[in-house]
């Protein structure tokens, strides 16, 4: 997710103390002001930035973020000198007017650990031309935004856009709608129904069962198959089960070999993920979401192959434990017991026409099956 810097020095005052609170709960990266003292009172959790006003001397130097105007070339020297001295937490504010100052923001986002950078003119080039200049710096960039439709715009700059927005809030709805807008979009996927061919049991085998660190809805699941080419919408245990207790976080996924759908339409073996990996949560809808895998559990089990087509005649294989409490999505996000399957039935998937190469499409031969 991207970042958030909330500059509370011109809200109302009737609101300041609800942008305070709602930066605070929302999670804000950092709270900007020209007092040092409403700065103090800020949990740890919230970088302090100091702007338009000297860092006190009763405050550590790791204690606050100094936001300065840099407004040529030889303020920029002395400021990287401060940083390269010990003063880690300087900052750099830049008004990108015109060509020069231009490149005074590209070298002053290369310079400094954080560099906040403003434009007077609407369109967002000398943005882009400071994104890519700042590209591989360990810095990082703020872009100032006069509202909530301009940071919309700065975050999809290059597809990329800044690290960080700084917006002056009116109020704490405007702080909430920031927060919500920075978070990571997904895509939605185009799921197909596939006709089940066939299903065989294989015997033992090693399954892995995936625990989120997110509560699932009941018409979502993960896509898992067994080819890059073609996913097996598999259902979580959202839904009650006999003799046990229903486990919301938890997608029993597949064989240990078995490609999950990403982000990015990129695929991860099952094997692969571990407590943190990022995965995608896909809905009976084809909507999506980024989720967190809190850890992966893999045992050994007997296993059940379930064969599908779609109607464009591609075959998907999906290969999951041989148990009647394992289910997948069908049409109109019907819950579906894979020991029950029969030829004929329907289920809901993906089908893809990438190739993959360590989890990346490529462009290159290569059969499957």
């Amino acid at each position: 997710m991207k970042f958030a810097w909330i500059d509370i020095r011109t809200v109302r005052a009737e609101h300041r103390e609800s942008v305070i609170d709602a930066a605070i709960h929302a999670r804000v990266d950092a709270v900007v002001d020209s007092d040092a003292a409403t700065l103090a009172t800020l949990p740890n959790t919230v970088k302090r930035v100091l702007a338009g006003a000297p860092r006190p001397a009763e405050q550590p130097l790791d204690d606050v973020i100094v936001l300065h105007e840099v407004a040529d070339s030889g303020r920029l020297g002395e400021l990287h000198a401060l940083h390269r001295n010990g003063q880690k937490d300087t900052a750099g504010l830049v008004n990108v007017v015109d060509d020069p100052s231009l490149t005074l923001a590209c070298d002053t986002a290369i310079a400094l650990p954080y560099t906040v950078v403003e434009f007077k003119d609407p369109t967002k080039i000398p943005l882009e031309i400071v994104i890519a200049a700042a590209d591989s710096s360990p810095g990082q960039l703020i872009c100032r935004a006069d509202d909530l439709e301009e940071a919309q715009v700065i975050v999809d700059v290059l597809e990329k856009g800044s690290e960080g927005v700084l917006l002056s809030p009116r109020d704490a709805n405007d702080v909430f709608a920031l927060m919500e807008m920075l978070q990571v979009k997904t895509p939605a996927l185009q799921l197909s129904t596939l006709t089940v061919e066939s299903i065989e049991h294989l015997g033992l085998g090693d399954r892995v069962c995936i625990d989120t660190c997110t509560h699932f809805e009941k018409d979502e699941g993960m896509l898992i198959g067994s080819y890059a080419h073609g996913f097996i919408l598999c259902v979580s245990e959202t839904h009650p089960l006999p003799y046990m207790p229903t486990r919301p976080f938890r997608i029993n996924a597949g064989a240990l070999h078995s490609y999950v759908f990403g982000q990015d339409n990129r695929t991860n073996y099952l094997s692969e993920l571990k407590a943190g990996s990022a995965v995608l949560a896909v809905g009976a809808d084809g909507r999506t979401r980024r989720i967190v895998v809190g850890r992966i559990k893999l045992e050994s089990r007997p296993l059940l192959s379930i064969k599908a087509r779609s109607a464009e005649g591609v075959e998907v294989n999906l290969i999951v434990q041989d148990d009647w409490h394992v289910r997948v999505l069908g049409p109109g996000a019907a819950v579906l017991n894979v020991t029950e399957l029969k030829q004929g039935d329907q289920v809901l998937g993906h089908v893809a026409t990438d190739k993959r190469h360590v989890g990346w499409p490529v462009g290159e031969f290569c059969v499957e099956k």
